[in-house]
């Protein structure tokens, strides 16, 4: 009785797990969402479809005017000024998460930046990148790559590369600085992909 039920039990398995893993390639390949599916507000707030980007390499950055990283604006404009004309923006999001962005307008915090580090990326709405009120792209950007030891970003100026493809390359610390090789030759990497 006991191999019958073990014969019985060994094909349902086996098409349970056939099932299972065409289901799954068939939700990637027709409802996955990319990067380039969402929808942000620009520092104006108006809508800015992610999807103006599409076929660009993107640098995300969730930034803050007062914290010890944010220095690393002057990184991010050197970088976004090498590679922007092969396809690559940094994209700005600034966030008060972590109590260093208290200013309340958006365009004040972007008008400080490009006055302080001459600034010429874009920036987005200052919104949530954690926690259950972030905003849906971040959403989709933590769970397409954890960081070292939590999912959610840790801390301001927290770096996800996306490709052409809209998909998650990597992911860095705040500590990375942004024109570090370890990332400039992944931007360079994403950008010979056509």
């Amino acid at each position: 009785m006991k191999l019958l039920k073990l014969a019985y039990s060994i094909p349902t398995v086996i098409g349970l797990l056939y099932f299972t893993a065409n289901f799954s390639v068939a939700a990637e390949k027709s409802g996955q969402k990319s990067f380039f599916d969402y929808q942000v507000k620009d520092a104006h707030g108006e809508a800015l479809p992610l999807s103006k980007f599409k076929n660009m390499v993107v640098l995300v950055v969730n930034t803050a005017s007062k914290c010890g990283f944010t220095p690393q604006f002057a990184d991010l404009e050197t970088i976004y000024q090498k590679y922007k004309d092969q396809g690559f923006v940094v994209l700005a999001f600034p966030s008060n998460d972590f109590k260093q962005d208290p200013e309340a307008s958006t365009e004040k915090i972007e008008k400080w930046s490009k006055e302080n580090y001459k600034i010429s990326f874009p920036m987005v709405e200052k919104a949530p990148v954690r926690g259950a009120d972030k905003q849906p792209v971040y959403e989709f950007l933590v769970n397409s790559k954890s960081g070292v030891l939590f999912k959610e970003v840790g801390w301001n100026f927290e770096k996800f590369l996306v490709g052409r493809d809209g998909r998650v390359i990597d992911r860095w610390i705040s500590t990375t600085k942004p024109t570090s090789e370890n990332i400039t030759s992944k931007i360079e990497e994403a950008l010979r992909v056509k």
